[in-house]
C-alpha cells in the first residue's frame, strides 16, 4: 500500500482518540477551557451519562464570532505563540486540540458572546464537518453542547462503561475541580437532576464540607508549606479516617489535576507505620511552583507532569503532610492493661457484642482473660460452662467438609486471638474474623426476618451527592438486611433502626462502608449485592482485634463459630483459625524420633 496523507476526517478521529476517551474527558477539557476564560460560574449537564448529551455553560470571556470556526480547527489556540511558550505555561489548555477532537466524534455546537458585543453566535459541527455560523441572542459566556458522543465511531462507543460508572467519573472530576477552585460556582446535573452544587464563595473548607460531607471535612487536617518558590497547601485525613482505595487522593499542580504515582507514593510514605495495610488516606493537595519547573506537555490528556527537580517536590510533599500528621496526631502512650487480668468486677460487655441471647441467663462470673489449664481445673469458672472433650466420633475425620470439632476454650491472647483445645490439637482463632463469620451467617440466614432494634435517637448521615445516590440505590437491600434507613433531605439519610445482632454498634460506620464499597468502578451482579453489603457491614460491626473479651464472650464466640456452615473463613476469605495438630506439637517438642 503506497504512503499517503490521511484525510482530515480520519486524522481528526485518530487525534480524538488520544484526548477523548469517555464523557468525563469531554467535561474535563470543556471545564478547563471555561476556567481559562475566567468563568465564575460553570454548569455541566449530562443526559444518559454523557452518551446523549454533555453540555458545559460558563460566564467567561467568550469567543468572537469571527474566531469560532478557527476555535474548532486543529492546533488553533490563543494560549501559545512560540515553542518557548511551552516552558512557561500558565493555562490549563494550550494545545488547541480539545474542541477539534470533540467535534470530530460528536454532533457539536458552540455558542458564545463576548462582553463587548451585543449579539452572540452559534456554530455547529457534525463529525468534524463545520456547518453554518448564525447570530443568536445569548448571555455573555460560552455554551458547548456535545450530542451523540462517538456516534460516528461505534467501536469506541462499545468501550464505554455502564451509566453509573460514567457518571461517577464525571462526579469525581467535578468534585476535584470544585475543590481546586473554591471561588468558582460549579453545578452538575444528571438527566436534569442536581448532583453537585457549590457556593463559589472562596471558602475552601466550606467546599470541602459540601463535597466530602460535614463529618469528613471536620476531621481533615490543614497542610501548609512554603519553600523558595514551592508552595503546598490543602487537606489530608487523620490516621483514623481512611478509605479502601486511593481514589480520594487528589493532587493539583499549578491548578491542574494530575495523576502522579510518585506524588502519591510520597504522600503514602508520610503515613508509613500509621495506617493499616490496605487502607489509604483522603487528600486534596495543591502544589504551586514556577512554570519553568514543571513540564505539563508529557501526556495527551495532560494528566501527568514532569518536574525539573522531582526529589525536591516529593520531599516537600512528605515534609508538609508528615508535619500535619504529627501536629494533630501525637503518639499515644503504651498501655499495659492488656497484660493484666481484668478487675474482679469485670468490664461491662460492649453492647455491640450481642453474641447470643442465652448468655443473659448465665450467672455472673469473674472476668478472666485466661481460662483454666487442662490438667488443673480452676474454681473461678463453673464446670458446667466448660465444654466436654468431644467423643471420638466427632473427630475431624468424621466431620463434614469445612466443619470444625467441638472446642474447649482455654483463653485469650494479646486481646486478638482465642486459644481452644480440640480432639486433634490446638486451635488459634482470630476473634475479629470469627465474629465476622458469625454475624454474616446470621444476617444472611434471616431472609428479612431478623428483628430490628429501633435507635433511641435516630442518627442522621450526610453524604456528598454522588455517594448519596449510591446509598439511595441500596436502601431496599439494606431494608431486607434489617436496617431502617430513610431519605431525610438532599443527600441526607436518617437511620431509624439496625438489626439486633448489631445492637450497640456504630450505624454510621456500617453505612459508610456500604457507600465506600460501591464507589468502585463496577458494581457486582445484582445477585451478589446483598452478600457484598452484608459482608462489608459485618466487617465493620464485628468485635475488633485488641478488644478484651470476658470468658463468657469468648466461650459464646467459639460456640457460635462451631455452628456456622463455613466456620474456617470470614466472609472475605480470610482464615478464622489456625490448627496446630497434636502430631505437629509433638514434633516441635522433639517427642517423636528424638531418642
Amino acid at each position: 500500500m503506497p504512503i499517503q496523507i490521511l484525510p482530515d476526517e480520519v486524522a481528526s478521529q485518530i487525534a480524538a482518540g488520544e484526548v477523548v476517551e469517555r464523557p468525563a474527558s469531554v467535561v474535563k477539557e470543556l471545564v478547563e477551557n471555561a476556567l481559562d476564560a475566567g468563568a465564575s460560574h460553570i454548569v455541566v449537564r449530562l443526559a444518559e451519562a454523557g452518551r446523549r448529551l454533555v453540555e458545559v455553560a460558563d460566564d467567561g470571556a467568550g469567543i468572537l464570532a469571527d474566531e469560532m470556526q478557527l476555535a474548532v480547527a486543529r492546533h488553533a489556540t490563543s494560549k501559545l505563540r512560540t515553542a518557548e511558550d511551552l516552558f512557561h505555561i500558565t493555562t490549563l489548555g494550550f494545545r488547541g486540540e480539545a474542541l477539534a477532537s470533540i467535534a470530530s466524534v460528536s454532533r457539536f455546537s458552540l455558542t458564545s458572546r463576548r462582553q463587548d458585543v451585543s449579539v452572540g453566535a452559534r456554530l455547529t459541527v457534525a463529525g468534524g464537518r463545520i456547518g453554518a455560523l448564525e447570530s443568536v441572542g445569548v448571555p455573555v459566556g460560552t455554551v458547548v453542547r456535545v450530542e451523540d458522543l462517538f456516534y460516528n465511531v461505534p467501536a469506541r462507543l462499545k468501550f464505554l462503561k455502564r451509566d453509573q460508572t460514567e457518571r461517577q467519573q464525571v462526579d469525581a472530576l467535578l468534585t476535584r475541580y470544585a475543590l481546586a477552585y473554591p471561588a468558582v460556582r460549579f453545578e452538575l446535573f444528571h438527566d436534569d437532576k442536581p448532583a453537585l452544587q457549590t457556593s463559589g464563595n472562596g471558602d475552601s473548607r466550606e467546599v470541602l464540607a459540601q463535597l466530602l460531607g460535614v463529618d469528613v471535612a471536620r476531621q481533615m487536617l490543614a497542610v501548609s508549606l512554603e519553600d523558595e518558590g514551592l508552595t503546598i497547601n490543602g487537606y489530608i485525613s487523620p490516621v483514623a479516617l481512611t478509605r479502601s482505595n486511593r481514589r480520594e487522593i487528589t493532587f493539583f499542580i499549578n491548578g491542574r489535576w494530575v495523576q502522579d504515582t510518585a506524588l502519591t507514593a510520597a504522600l503514602l510514605h508520610s503515613y508509613h507505620t500509621l495506617l493499616m495495610v490496605g487502607r489509604y488516606p483522603i487528600a486534596v493537595l495543591f502544589v504551586e511552583l514556577t512554570p519553568e519547573d514543571v513540564d505539563v506537555n508529557v501526556h495527551p490528556a495532560k494528566a501527568e507532569v514532569r518536574f525539573r527537580t522531582p526529589d525536591r517536590v516529593f520531599g516537600a510533599v512528605q515534609r508538609a503532610t508528615r508535619r500535619a500528621l504529627l501536629a494533630y496526631s501525637p503518639v499515644p502512650p503504651v498501655s499495659t492493661s492488656y497484660w493484666r487480668s481484668a478487675p474482679s468486677s469485670g468490664p461491662a460487655i460492649d453492647p455491640a457484642w450481642d453474641m447470643s441471647a442465652d448468655l443473659r441467663g448465665l450467672p455472673a462470673q469473674p472476668e478472666l482473660t485466661v481460662a483454666p489449664s487442662l490438667d488443673e481445673p480452676s474454681t473461678h469458672i463453673s464446670p458446667d460452662a466448660i465444654l466436654p472433650t468431644p467423643p471420638a466420633s466427632n473427630s475431624p475425620s468424621h466431620l463434614p467438609s469445612g466443619q470444625i470439632p467441638l472446642l474447649r476454650l482455654i483463653g485469650q491472647v494479646g486481646g486478638a486471638y482465642l486459644v481452644a483445645e480440640g480432639p486433634d490439637g490446638l486451635y488459634l482463632i482470630d476473634q475479629h474474623a470469627a465474629h465476622e463469620r458469625v454475624l454474616f451467617e446470621r444476617l444472611m440466614q434471616s431472609h428479612g426476618s431478623l428483628p430490628a432494634q429501633a435507635l433511641l435517637t435516630p442518627v442522621v448521615l450526610q453524604l456528598p451527592a454522588p455517594q448519596a445516590q449510591l446509598l439511595q440505590n441500596q436502601l431496599d437491600t439494606l431494608s431486607h438486611l434489617g436496617f431502617q434507613v430513610e431519605l431525610f433531605g438532599p443527600n441526607t439519610f436518617r437511620i431509624l433502626a439496625i438489626p439486633t445482632i448489631f445492637s450497640g454498634g456504630d450505624p454510621l460506620a456500617a453505612l459508610r462502608v456500604v457507600v465506600e464499597d460501591f464507589e468502585e468502578d463496577e458494581t457486582p451482579l445484582q445477585t451478589e449485592v446483598e452478600d457484598r453489603i452484608a459482608a462489608r457491614v459485618c466487617k465493620r460491626m464485628a468485635v475488633k482485634a485488641g478488644q478484651i473479651l470476658s470468658v463468657d464472650e469468648q466461650r459464646a464466640l467459639v460456640r457460635d463459630l462451631e455452628t456456622c456452615q463455613s466456620p474456617r473463613t470470614c466472609p472475605h476469605g480470610r482464615p478464622t483459625m489456625i490448627h496446630l495438630s497434636v502430631d505437629l506439637l509433638e514434633r516441635q517438642f522433639g517427642r517423636r524420633g528424638s531418642r
